[in-house]
């Protein structure tokens, strides 16, 4: 028995220590638990409690704040906001379908709404709101019975009903009754606590009515929305570019891009060039409400006026370029072979910083003169003997030239091709005639030498792969060929032919083989302006933060130049290219004089260009044209701006008169005039 008791002793002391370390764990977890729980609802309280309010709080952004406007160089408004006269609803609490209907009566008899813009859909609904006991009967008990065995939905239901409201029953509306079925329409778009727009730019009169009768109108009411406008009308609007309206929102193709970037589906954007790639800056920042219920939102963060942005572009000299290329245009159309000519664009830059301060395109359609900026950026032309600065260029560097060489302008003749000419035998000429005199001659014997190869009569030119890729390289370095850079969201880099004939190499070297588009023939002589450095073409030039008042906030961006490559070639060879291109404005004879007055010091290079067009839209080219084209830099000394004019399909071969390069003549010399009438060199 004694032994027994003392196994006894021994049992419950090991119980007690067992209990004794439990007791210490479980004080030990309760310890850990307090401290814990101090952390969280002392310590952290405040950052959980944001944390929570994030995860169950709802908050909404109802309509874009307006955008920020849009400069010129010189601070003037171009684009602007205007106040627009705007009815609103929002379905309040309590109103039921009936009250809504009663409403869309109502209201619908004092607005001016396109209710041809119905859908069929949309009068299918309100025909359901409007006659819901009878539309209920067009559902067979079977299907009632399927719903309660949930084979079918209460959606699929009220599908139903929908599809089996007939045409014949539609017919009966009214004109009153259609006016009523779209504004119930636009009461109910989107979600419950949304604030719809029923109609912008609403008269004084609806406007007044709404306004008037706000209270007894339930969830109608009126504000101030906003538009763009346009101080100087159509100037330069279409490079200006275009927002998207209220009812349109983002564009359904870049949906996913704008809702990644914190959009809503009914925010405005920009749609198209100045707007769309400045969309960023120009954007407002929206209001912020707080869901409360599905009837009522709290404002929790005003939103502002997007920030303003300063253009290149000088608007009067834009202004006055556009009305001479108008002017000249409609007194070429008078002149002799031009019935297939159609439009001018002019491009003045400056050459130093890329930026651009006028950038004009007309054209005729229709018997009309129409805007064709965005011509310039995608429409590439035959350049023609413009491109001859580059091509000198290409001797030089190959060695296969030297500065001050002679050569004699003759007709020259390869096999299998017919003669190739200079506009005139020009005779022994060295490389500064060749260019003042635009020899194609002097180009074609250097192309050969290029080649691999030296000039004889009736030789066979073989093909050579890098030759054409020698020329293209340097036309690149330039900036023909290539994209410019330009900060638009379109551009064309022109048109790249595929070397397949070793004769081609001839007209590459003269310009008549690849086409380029204005603004890359801008790029160009802007690089030999500025001593040989490729500068992106610009619009943008300062971004300043919104303020409320109608001055110009801080500068929050000043854009750089850009340099996207400099020319490898020696400033000896540039220089002499420089040499030989005022030679064209001012020596005797040079093809240049009389584009620009001799006293504005300028220097460039005309071209005249074989183009070819189809006359009767069948797809097939049917008709030879000429297109004459001007680059140039003034004053040659110490260049302040670079101007380009084309004129494509400008005339057309005639052997007795030369219309080609009159228009283009002219516009080039209206407008330097004016430029210097304005600002002086």
């Amino acid at each position: 028995m004694r032994k027994k008791y003392k196994k006894n002793i021994n049992y419950d002391k090991c119980i007690n220590g067992r209990f004794k370390i439990f007791m210490v764990v479980i004080i030990g977890l309760f310890c850990i638990l307090g401290v814990r729980l101090f952390e969280v609802m002392v310590v952290s309280f405040e950052k959980n409690n944001d944390n929570l309010l994030a995860l169950t709080s709802n908050t909404v952004t109802f309509n874009s704040s307006p955008r920020g406007r849009i400069y010129d160089r010189n601070y003037n408004i171009i684009v602007d906001n205007k106040a627009v006269n705007t009815i609103v609803y929002k379905k309040e609490k309590g109103v039921s379908v009936s009250d809504m209907l009663d409403l869309a009566y109502l209201v619908s008899s004092h607005l001016d709404l396109d209710f041809n813009r119905l859908t069929m859909r949309a009068k299918r609904e309100f025909y359901l709101a409007k006659y819901p006991d009878y539309c209920n009967k067009k559902i067979t008990m079977e299907e009632r019975k399927l719903v309660k065995e949930r084979k079918m939905t209460n959606s699929d239901i009220l599908e139903l009903k929908i599809e089996r409201i007939t045409d014949d029953e539609l017919a009966l509306f009214t004109e009153s009754d259609l006016k009523a079925a779209y504004l119930y329409y636009l009461m109910n778009k989107g979600y419950l606590y949304e604030e719809k727009v029923i109609k912008s730019d609403a008269t004084d009169k609806e406007f007044a009515y709404i306004s008037e009768n706000n209270e007894s109108l339930r969830g109608f009411n009126t504000r101030v929305d906003w538009e763009r406008s346009y101080p100087y009308g159509d100037t330069l609007k279409s490079i200006l570019g275009t927002v998207s309206t209220a009812s349109q929102g983002i564009p359904a193709d870049l949906k996913d891009y704008y809702l990644s970037l914190g959009y809503s589906m009914n925010d405005r954007v920009g749609l198209s060039y100045i707007e769309k790639v400045n969309e960023n800056y120009l954007r407002g920042k929206k209001a912020v409400y707080e869901v409360v219920n599905s009837h009522e939102v709290r404002l929790i963060d005003e939103g502002s006026r997007g920030n303003d942005i300063v253009l290149s572009i000088d608007i009067n000299l834009q202004r006055e370029v556009e009305r001479i290329i108008e002017e000249e245009m409609i007194k070429a159309k008078g002149e002799p072979n031009t019935e297939y000519y159609d439009h001018s664009s002019v491009i003045i830059q400056d050459p130093a910083t890329g930026e651009i301060l006028a950038m004009a395109s007309k054209k005729i359609v229709n018997g009309n003169i129409v805007d064709n900026v965005t011509g310039m950026l995608i429409s590439p032309i035959t350049p023609g003997s413009v491109v001859k600065g580059a091509s000198m260029l290409v001797g030089y560097s190959t060695g296969v030239i030297k500065v001050g060489e002679y050569m004699l302008d003759e007709c020259i003749k390869v096999s299998g091709a017919p003669e190739k000419c200079s506009y005139v035998t020009l005779g022994l000429i060295d490389d500064i005639t060749a260019l003042a005199k635009s020899s194609n001659v002097y180009q074609f014997k250097t192309a050969i030498r290029v080649n691999g190869q030296e000039y004889f009569r009736g030789m066979k030119l073989n093909f050579n792969q890098s030759a054409f890729d020698t020329y293209r390289n340097m036309y690149h370095a330039f900036g023909l060929g290539v994209k410019t850079g330009i900060d638009l969201p379109i551009e064309s880099s022109g048109y790249t032919a595929k070397d397949k004939s070793a004769g081609n190499l001839l007209d590459f070297s003269m310009g008549q083989y690849e086409t380029y588009t204005p603004i890359q023939l801008s790029q160009y002589i802007s690089t030999i302006a500025n001593g040989g450095s490729r500068i992106a073409p610009r619009l943008l030039k300062e971004v300043h933060e919104a303020t409320d008042s109608e001055q110009l906030g801080e500068i929050i961006l000043k854009k750089d130049v850009e340099i996207l490559n400099k020319v490898e070639v020696s400033d000896v060879y540039l220089n002499r290219v420089k040499e030989g291109f005022y030679a064209v404005m001012h020596a005797s004879g040079g093809y240049g004089r009389g584009y620009i007055d001799d006293k504005l010091d300028a220097a460039g290079k005309t071209g005249t260009a074989q183009s070819f067009i189809d006359t009767d839209n069948d797809g097939v080219i049917d008709t030879e044209t000429i297109t004459s084209s001007f680059v140039g830099y003034l004053p040659a000394s110490n260049p302040k701006i670079s101007i380009v004019v084309t004129s494509p399909n400008s005339s057309h071969p005639n052997s007795t008169t030369d219309f080609a390069s009159l228009v283009t003549l002219r516009i080039t010399k209206a407008v330097t005039n004016k430029y210097y009438e304005m600002y002086g060199i």
